[in-house]
């Protein structure tokens, strides 16, 4: 059972690396899809181009949202060895998450309502569905977060020892040493 446990870090930490290939391949994707817009400068209308644009901040928005998930697995799961018993655990992991989600989320809403609202308008409820959802993350997790401080300041050493483990893995980060 102990040779199984030791295998979850090496599992989280190809998690890590495929998000971080995932995302430069979106990267990619981006920039190409950016140039093609770019390049129809003379040949299309304003809306093709606008809509080219508009697909490569789509794509941009996730290539960051994979990076910011891809680091968190990477700091939370194998730095850390974080196990989520504690509330301030909890509650960081799952913030780091939302925080990327509603972004994310937000970014789409803002993109598809500039290229609907040329092309298929009907389609727009759809959209402000999308931003309602992102919405209510933002107040579910407003809500946790205000929930969960009760359950923090029953345990204030977690606290301490999560800040004891971000000041550890700056200073790996930085000073470029292991653990």
């Amino acid at each position: 059972m102990k040779l199984l446990h030791r295998l979850f870090p090496a599992g989280h930490l190809f998690v890590s690396i495929l998000f971080l290939i995932a995302a430069a391949a979106l990267i990619v994707m981006a920039v190409l899809q950016l140039w093609q817009g770019v390049q129809m400068l003379e040949s299309l209308a304003f809306y093709a181009r606008l809509n080219a644009l508009l697909e490569a901040i789509a794509i941009l928005t996730v290539a960051v949202a994979a990076l910011q998930l891809g680091q968190t697995v990477l700091e939370e799961e194998v730095q850390r060895e974080a196990h989520m018993s504690s509330p301030t655990r909890v509650r960081r992991f799952i913030s780091r998450f939302l925080v990327v989600l509603v972004v994310a989320l937000s970014i789409e809403t803002v993109v598809l309502t500039f290229r609907l609202s040329q092309e298929t308008s009907e389609q727009l409820p759809n959209v402000a569905a999308i931003g309602l959802v992102a919405a209510a993350l933002l107040v579910a997790w407003g809500l946790f977060i205000r929930f969960n401080r009760s359950a923090e300041e029953l345990e204030p050493e977690a606290m301490h020892a999560v800040k004891r483990e971000d000041r550890k893995v700056e200073s790996n980060v930085k000073g470029g040493s292991s653990r």
